[in-house]
């Protein structure tokens, strides 16, 4: 509904659009210092803490799982049974496995990974379960994991394009296979502009660096090295958010160093960030309130219930409304159309 000053407005040639608003920094929930914890790719939120990993360590066998308590005191460590190579982010499926992402691949482009790896960790477990994949279409550069609600592993390529590609596997996984199982690509996603500010620039607003599914499964989170884009998940699931075509909610994550871990808190109401911050500097872990939510749809009244769905319901008030908007529209437009007509007359 429109009346007659916002009419006018509308007509009004020139009229600037608002100023956006500055991204605010997130707030430090606590800090690592551990000089055993650097360069921490990928984030989950616990009970009594964060699990974070590190994505590459000059002495490959000293790569490790990584367990925090609240204030970021490393509680517990956890190494592989043969090198990983280069995990770039973690899940906590629902029965409490741990998923590593052992996806990335940039170190060298002549020497390309001819497969990729997930690692599971069961509840209490020592040891990780490796479980190797291949590509259909030769090797990518990944950093993110995401679990669907069945439990299936969905990867998100990282590429310089703002193009990511999503894949599954094709068959079930098979533990401590040599040759992997393989993947099968289900979609693209294309990344939305952005502005936010990051030490990359243009670059890091184009680049997936992690991803994380909310605990009640509603919710699923992309990051980049700029921004959390988020999506609502409904009866097609992650994948079906993720392919959808819907445009996401966008948080910014402004200047945060080299900014690569996100997950929810426990509740679902938010974000945690980790950073891939060099082996014996201090990496932080903040806080973010996600972009506005849609509020749930309002109940039908009883007026509307006896329409039938998408039926178009016009009440009184509103007809009087809409009635008084459409008068005043009218009366700008003819005003403005008798000071033009008198200017030509001169």
């Amino acid at each position: 509904m429109l009346g007659p000053v916002a009419a006018f407005a509308l007509l009004l040639p020139g009229a600037p659009a608002a100023a956006r608003p500055a991204a605010e920094p997130g707030k430090v929930l606590c800090e690592v210092h551990d000089e055993r914890a650097g360069e921490l790719s990928g984030l989950v939120v616990t009970a009594t803490g964060y699990i974070s990993i590190d994505d590459s360590n000059f002495d490959p066998s000293a790569i490790r799982i990584f367990y925090f308590d609240r204030k970021c005191k490393l509680t517990r460590t956890v190494r592989y049974p043969t090198a990983a190579r280069d995990p770039e982010d973690v899940a906590l499926a629902r029965d409490g496995t741990l998923w590593v992402a052992d996806i990335g691949d940039n170190f060298d482009a002549k020497v390309r990974r001819s497969t990729i790896a997930l690692w599971t960790l069961a509840p209490g477990g020592k040891t990780p379960v490796i479980h190797r994949l291949t590509y259909p279409d030769g090797p990518h550069d990944a950093e993110a994991l995401l679990l669907d609600s069945d439990g299936t592993p969905i990867i998100v390529t990282k590429d310089l394009s703002a193009v990511s590609e999503i894949y599954v596997p094709a068959q079930p996984l098979r533990a401590n296979t040599a040759e992997g199982v393989p993947l099968t690509k289900v979609g693209s996603l294309r990344l939305p502009e952005s502005q936010t500010s990051n030490f990359l620039g243009g670059i890091g607003r184009r680049l997936v660096t992690g991803g994380a599914v909310s605990p009640d499964g509603r919710h699923v989170v992309l990051r980049t090295y700029a921004d959390a884009l988020e999506w609502d998940v409904g009866d097609g699931g992650v994948l079906g958010a993720l392919t959808s075509g819907t445009d996401p909610r966008v948080t910014p994550l402004p200047d945060e160093p080299q900014g690569e871990g996100i997950a929810y808190t426990l509740d679902g109401a938010g974000f945690v960030t980790a950073c891939d911050e060099p082996f014996g500097q201090a990496s932080a872990l903040r806080a973010y309130v996600p972009a506005a939510r849609p509020s749930p749809s309002p109940s039908v009244s009883a007026e509307g219930a006896a329409a039938g769905p998408g039926t178009a319901v016009s009440r009184p008030v509103d007809r009087v409304l809409f009635g008084a908007g459409a008068v005043g529209l009218l009366l700008v437009v003819v005003g403005l159309g008798g000071m033009l007509f008198r200017r030509l007359l001169r």
